[in-house]
């Protein structure tokens, strides 16, 4: 089963990807965490990423996609993968679905979880405030939630035309949400 948690910075799909990766041994494929371990190690190419996202842009399609290649050995050996953060444009949803093809695989289920803009930029100043993560200063905040919001419009469609798409309000608690995703995957 492979699975895409589909939502902007903050709506919650790191949440629910940790609990599905803990009843169903799913592995989470986070961009964002990959980024971040990318900017822990140091290496340049962290280095490089650290630069882009304190400006609030988004990392290129090829460096993401090479993460995720990467790491799809490891989740094809645990029965599948909970893609977080990932495909955020439609030429990297082509290139995932190429890439998945290739080894006999697909995209199953596609959540949206739906969120207000508002209430993620309130949730993402207090995340920020007790966690300190560089990337969600409110300021860059705001950026990436504008490109989000430009950039991964057209993937409602794409995954709608596939019959893959299911909605979930992602204002709701944690176990409303987990329940929605359940049944998408039901």
């Amino acid at each position: 089963m492979n699975l895409i948690l589909f939502g902007p910075p903050a709506a919650g799909k790191g949440t629910q990807a940790k609990r599905l990766v803990e009843e169903k041994g799913m592995v989470q494929l986070s961009t964002g965490d990959m980024l971040r371990a990318a900017i822990a190690s140091g290496s340049e190419l962290g280095v490089k990423v650290k630069d882009v996202l304190a400006r609030g842009d988004l990392v290129t399609d090829e460096i993401v996609i090479a993460l995720i290649e990467d790491r799809l050995p490891e989740a094809e050996a645990a029965g599948g993968a909970i893609f977080d953060g990932f495909p955020r444009t439609v030429a990297q949803a082509e290139a995932l679905d190429a890439m998945l093809a290739k080894r006999g695989a697909q995209i199953d289920a596609v959540v949206r979880l739906k969120v207000d803009d508002a209430a993620l930029t309130e949730r993402i100043a207090k995340r920020f405030a007790d966690q300190g993560r560089p990337d969600d200063n409110p300021e860059s905040f705001k950026v990436r939630l504008e490109a989000y919001n430009r950039n991964t419009a057209p993937l409602l469609p794409y995954y709608e035309k596939q019959g893959k798409l299911t909605e979930a309000d992602g204002m709701g608690s944690i176990d409303s949400v987990a329940k929605a995703i359940d049944a998408a995957l039901a």
